[in-house]
């Protein structure tokens, strides 16, 4: 199909200021390109990233802007030259919409490492205009950074997987972590947290989930399927688990100490960092070079990986836990979210809502 002929204009929740007050904001979008998806969204979840983005944690935010980047939606129209999408298919967006093209990264399928790639907001796109989130009732998004989702998943479920699923899949394939029998690490039963604990139990792992109290253990160990709980206040059990874990997907997006999760691994361990933290962290090399251990990040995946991600849970049968809500209860689950008050993705129900003014 063609571009509309008429201005086309959608309504999302802003964020004005550092406050991070989310209201509603009517924008234009841009006509539907001979490359590009026109999509109704149907559902969001909410990331910790959209408080850092809305509130300036990492002092890069422009206002005003419509957060949301775990978002599945309806196709309405696609370009002349999309052939792998049509109308009426049910569609994922997440944290990126454009890239280089050119590079090493998008040469090899890791364009998430573009040095060059565009946010999904809070970002300037090719033609000059701001990047708007999936707080809104619709999108129009390059074909290249939208995946189908596969029949039978529950869409609403599907959001947080675009985010926090590839998020924890993505490092767990990039360095090889795939094969059962490993022995690994959670640490943080949050929104990624629990993704963790679930991709790497159906990868036939044995899981133990870390955290600064005992309140999650009933649910990562009775509703989440862990092997183990290990409160990292647990002197005695911290020293009990110490060099036992071949890896731990790190999801805190808050400053912590390194050393005692360290002392975790186990000989070429990996501690992989994939929370967004704002302040430097520290640790004390002999922890890393007495064993050979990584310090390492990641950051989210490709485009491909999300496809593969996506096949994966729905032959694995995984989904996310969450906590749908409507547009006008975004604040309240954002500042819930920022207390840990979720269990453990909420999600909007966008076309469910009233966003208009």
């Amino acid at each position: 199909m063609g571009s509309l002929e008429t201005e086309r204009k959608t309504t999302g929740w802003a964020a004005r200021d550092p406050s991070g007050f989310l209201s509603p904001y009517t924008y234009s979008l841009r006509d539907t390109g001979p490359e590009d998806v026109f999509i109704k969204v149907l559902f969001c979840g909410i990331c910790h990233t959209d408080i850092h983005q809305a509130k300036n944690d990492l002092g890069m935010s422009n206002y005003p802007m419509v957060p949301g980047h775990e978002v599945v939606g309806e196709v309405l129209e696609i370009g002349s030259d999309v052939t792998k999408f049509a109308a009426g298919e049910i569609v994922g967006v997440g944290c990126l919409v454009g890239c280089c093209r050119s590079c090493r990264p998008c040469n090899t399928d890791r364009e998430q490492y573009c040095p060059k790639k565009i946010w999904s907001y809070n970002d300037v796109y090719t033609d000059g205009n701001p990047t708007q989130g999936g707080f809104a009732g619709s999108m129009v998004v390059d074909q290249k950074f939208v995946v189908k989702i596969p029949d039978g998943m529950a869409p609403e479920q599907v959001a947080p997987l675009l985010c926090a699923g590839i998020t924890v899949y993505s490092p767990l394939n990039h360095f090889g972590l795939t094969e059962s029998g490993l022995r690994g690490g959670v640490l943080g039963l949050g929104g990624v947290g629990h993704m963790g604990v679930k991709i790497a139990k159906a990868m036939g792992h044995h899981v133990t989930v870390i955290s600064s109290s005992d309140k999650k253990k009933v649910e990562a160990l009775e509703h989440l399927g862990a092997d183990e709980y290990l409160v990292s206040s647990d002197a005695d059990g911290m020293l009990k688990a110490a060099e036992s874990l071949d890896y731990i997907i790190d999801t805190v997006p808050v400053f912590h100490p390194l050393e005692p999760y360290l002392s975790l691994l186990t000989l070429d361990g990996k501690l992989i960092l994939t929370g967004v933290i704002n302040t430097p962290l520290q640790f004390l090399t002999p922890l890393l070079m007495l064993g050979r251990k990584e310090i390492t990040g990641s950051f989210i995946g490709s485009m491909k990986e999300t496809e593969e991600m996506l096949a994966f849970c729905k032959e694995k049968d995984l989904t996310s836990m969450i906590e749908v809500v409507k547009m006008d209860y975004v604040n309240t689950a954002l500042e819930r979210l920022e207390k840990n008050d979720v269990r453990y993705r909420f999600v909007v129900d966008v076309a469910g809502s009233k966003i208009d003014p």
